[in-house]
């Protein structure tokens, strides 16, 4: 049966990371790049050229005429970030317009309230799939951690390190990664949710080549609110990242200390300036001569468990463009929605959704290469 998917921020760079995929199914008979900005000259020439391919303008705050654009969709993938902005308003409409609905969304804000507000209720009524967080990271590494943690007879700590280079970041990539370090942030700590100060937490984390050695910080995601939902026992959820080169990640935190990043207004001359808002469009512009790092980013993923009596660390390591990196989950999540092989009704993480040895074979398939390691330590017995 052929299939219809909308996505929505789609002559982005997201957007167009999950549509690259989408074309080249068979299954796939249109892809509609939904965006406010429907200037062709954004699509990249590989999409432009491909029949399936169309455009239609739509903004995220117009509910009636999101709604009746979702509609004419299979599917809806809401790659219009910041999500913190997005995420409950174009989920909502999707409900509404009884359209299973995936997002890449990263802010947990939006899921906080996607979980605990009245669209879970409403979509199992309506029989529609809300998966949130279906992209790198959030999303690969929520699947990964199911892999490992079905793989042991106890699952006690997680961790999730990220690193994005910021020659890969560009639009509203950049306000997630300013917002993601503000004020008091989710970690499961001891078995319970906490709030911690952003960016602080510092430690050492190594990444594949070429990232190699960054110094992470605990920043605003989503999975230490849904990975305990699925994975029951654990004690510890934590989520930490990094911009790099290091002068960005430096300067950020000297800016949250000195208020640059404070959302509260202030008066300049007689006019209302947000701090936040005038940073954010500073660092849209960076000068040229500034070294920018490499066009890469990364994920680890480190799953402490025990089984059979052993203690049992599991770690995965990915790096990569952060474009298709980031796409390639939200298309297979989509093909698998439409396989009916994502069955749960209602608002749902990857983890708690997605078959995981299915999903990362599709992914390697694609050319993902998922570099793991398993170390055990047990005492020796005679």
């Amino acid at each position: 049966m052929e299939m219809q998917v909308l996505v929505l921020g789609g002559t982005g760079s997201m957007g167009q990371g999950v549509a690259r995929d989408l074309v080249k199914q068979d299954r796939i008979s249109g892809v509609i790049l939904g965006d406010i900005n429907i200037d062709p000259n954004r699509v990249q020439e590989k999409l432009r050229g491909s029949p399936k391919v169309s455009l239609t303008k739509v903004d995220v705050n117009d509910h009636k005429g999101l709604v009746k654009t979702i509609q004419g969709a299979d599917v809806v993938i809401n790659c219009a970030g910041p999500f913190y902005k997005t995420a409950v308003a174009v989920a909502r409409a999707a409900v509404e317009a009884k359209v299973n609905y995936i997002d890449i969304c990263d802010d947990y804000e939006a899921t906080e309230i996607l979980f605990a507000s009245d669209i879970d209720q409403a979509a199992r009524e309506a029989g529609i799939t809300v998966l949130t967080g279906m992209g790198s990271d959030p999303g690969t590494n929520n699947v990964i951690v199911k892999w490992y943690a079905d793989q042991l007879d106890r699952v006690d700590e997680i961790a999730l390190f990220w690193v994005v280079s910021i020659a890969e970041l560009s639009g509203a990539a950049w306000d997630h990664g300013l917002h993601m370090t503000i004020g008091k942030l989710p970690q499961f700590l001891d078995g319970k949710l906490e709030y911690v100060e952003g960016g602080t937490g510092v430690e050492t984390a190594q990444f594949l080549e070429p990232l190699g050695t960054c110094q992470v910080r605990y920043v605003g995601h989503p999975q230490p609110l849904t990975i305990p939902r699925y994975i029951p026992g654990v004690k510890k959820v934590v989520v930490k990242g990094v911009l790099i080169p290091a002068w960005v990640d430096q300067l950020i935190q000297e800016q949250r200390e000195t208020g640059f990043l404070s959302e509260e207004p202030i008066e300049v001359k007689g006019t209302k300036v947000v701090p936040y808002d005038f940073t954010l469009k500073l660092w849209e512009n960076i000068p040229k001569n500034r070294d920018k790092g490499p066009q890469s980013s990364g994920l680890k993923v480190i799953v402490k468990g025990e089984r059979g009596g052993k203690q049992v660390t599991l770690t995965a390591d990915m790096a990569g463009r952060m474009a298709p990196g980031t796409g390639l989950p939200a298309s297979i999540a989509a093909l698998m929605l439409d396989a009916g092989e994502v069955t749960a009704k209602g608002v749902v993480a990857p983890e708690g959704c997605i078959p995981a040895e299915k999903f990362l074979r599709a992914l390697i398939q694609r050319g993902a290469k998922i570099h793991q390691t398993e170390t055990i330590t047990s005492i020796l017995s005679l």
